[in-house]
């Protein structure tokens, strides 16, 4: 019988259209069919049949989907949106390409690695978690506001700003001089 419920489990999983799971997430799929330790069984052997790949506890990604890093980065660490060098380099800033994916949260700063990526979180006050978006599935800063949040970082010491690199001409300047009245006080705000 555990056969053929996990053929239902694998059948659901590519039904579902989802790239990115839970492990609640699967166990919704199942209903309460079969035990807790049916359930890891399987799990295990989602891994080993390379349907699914773990990438951390509790968090796993269908093998033959190949989720966008930046979906990864919503997903690993919540609430979280991309912000900094990769979204200022996705929205056509910063032509440098960033080595690591960069998002900001109000929870503590943490580094997770998955598959030789770097997913960087970094901690921003609950009052200046806005300005992202949703596009393509994922959370993203919207150009302007990554720039302040790298400015914001940069006055923390915690980044550094290379101006040279950045192309200011495609930043909406009144957006800009908008958000940059909602953040503390900052040096180098005045860029634009």
């Amino acid at each position: 019988m555990e056969t053929s419920i996990f053929a239902v489990l694998v059948k659901q999983i590519y039904q579902s259209k989802l790239e990115l799971f839970t492990t609640k997430t699967l166990r919704d799929m199942l209903g309460s069919k079969v035990s807790q330790a049916a359930f890891f069984s399987m799990l295990a052997r989602l891994t080993r049949q390379n349907i699914l790949q773990k990438l951390e506890r509790d968090k796993y990604m269908l093998v033959s989907g190949r989720a966008h890093d930046f979906c990864i980065a919503n997903f690993l660490y919540e609430p979280s949106y991309v912000s900094l060098e990769a979204a200022l380099n996705f929205h056509g800033v910063l032509s440098q390409f960033p080595y690591e994916v960069a998002s900001m949260t109000p929870r503590k700063p943490v580094t997770k690695t998955v598959d030789e990526k770097t997913y960087r979180y970094a901690r921003i006050k609950r009052s200046l978690f806005w300005g992202y978006e949703p596009i393509q599935g994922f959370l993203i800063a919207q150009s302007e506001k990554a720039l302040l949040d790298l400015l914001y970082l940069t006055s923390k010491g915690l980044a550094i700003v290379h101006t040279d690199e950045l192309d200011i001409s495609k930043l909406d300047k009144a957006r800009f001089t908008l958000y940059a009245k909602k953040f503390p006080l900052m040096k180098g705000t005045d860029i634009l």
